[in-house]
């Protein structure tokens, strides 16, 4: 058996008294005491939820985005590719990067240096080469994402204000960031259910038996906690109203 770190063995004590499955907010409240008390900086408090879905069906892909109503505490390096006036366009929204095919072939020749690439679906042709570049490092612009969009500034906007990708892996899997844990719990929750509402209305008609198999919050290098989801309907109507 390996031997626990004395890390470990705190984070263990101070489960202890931690009811599992636990309301979202419980659980959200207790990560902040342990990550307070046990990281040396600021975590990122992540969701991770086990779906009901046969991903090899197409009919039972989950994929879309949802905008954390609190953002995520994260700086995002925004690039688009597109032509004309559009350029302008996303320069005044916001993006740290522009261009047409000058901004490609840097990209083709290994400049990497963003977070999120958007492209205009006219420009969407010039990208076509990068597919194995941009596509295992999941930064290929993709409708479903809406980055690749006509609507340059509202989706810059979407993104600088926390936007996020919610995407079942082949084991049906949905991993998100919800925040800093310097947010407030609050504002925490109001991402945790604001991720749960969006993955609970994305469930697709194909699926059967239970959806939403069972959900865990955690922190970049604590422990895991695991959710009650049979609340998690009457905690996104307290915390979203809805």
């Amino acid at each position: 058996m390996a031997k626990l770190t004395n890390r470990q063995k705190k984070f263990l004590e101070m489960l202890e008294d931690v009811e599992q499955p636990s309301l979202g907010f419980e659980a959200i409240k207790n990560l902040k005491n342990i990550s307070k008390e046990l990281s040396k900086f600021d975590e990122t408090l992540e969701c991770h939820m086990r779906l009901g879905i046969n991903v090899k069906h197409a009919d039972q892909q989950v994929r879309s985005t949802v905008v954390l109503p609190s953002g995520t505490g994260k700086s995002v390096r925004v690039a688009v590719v597109a032509k004309g006036e559009k350029i302008s366009e996303a320069e005044q929204a916001g993006a740290e990067f522009t261009g047409a095919e000058d901004l490609v072939e840097k990209i083709s020749g290994g400049w990497l240096d963003f977070d999120v690439l958007v492209a205009t679906p006219d420009a969407m042709g010039m990208l076509g080469k990068l597919g194995k570049v941009l596509g295992p490092k999941g930064l290929m612009p993709n409708p479903k994402t809406g980055t690749v969009t006509f609507d340059i500034k509202r989706a810059i906007q979407e993104i600088k204000a926390g936007k996020v990708e919610i995407r079942a892996d082949k084991q049906g899997l949905v991993h998100v960031p919800l925040g800093k844990m310097s947010f407030s719990e609050e504002a925490l929750m109001k991402n945790y259910c604001a991720l749960a509402d969006a993955v609970i209305r994305l469930k697709p008609s194909a699926a059967k038996g239970t959806y939403i198999k069972s959900v865990y919050v955690t922190t970049t290098m604590g422990p895991s906690i695991k959710i009650d989801t049979k609340q998690l309907p009457f905690e996104i109507k307290d915390f979203l109203g809805h």
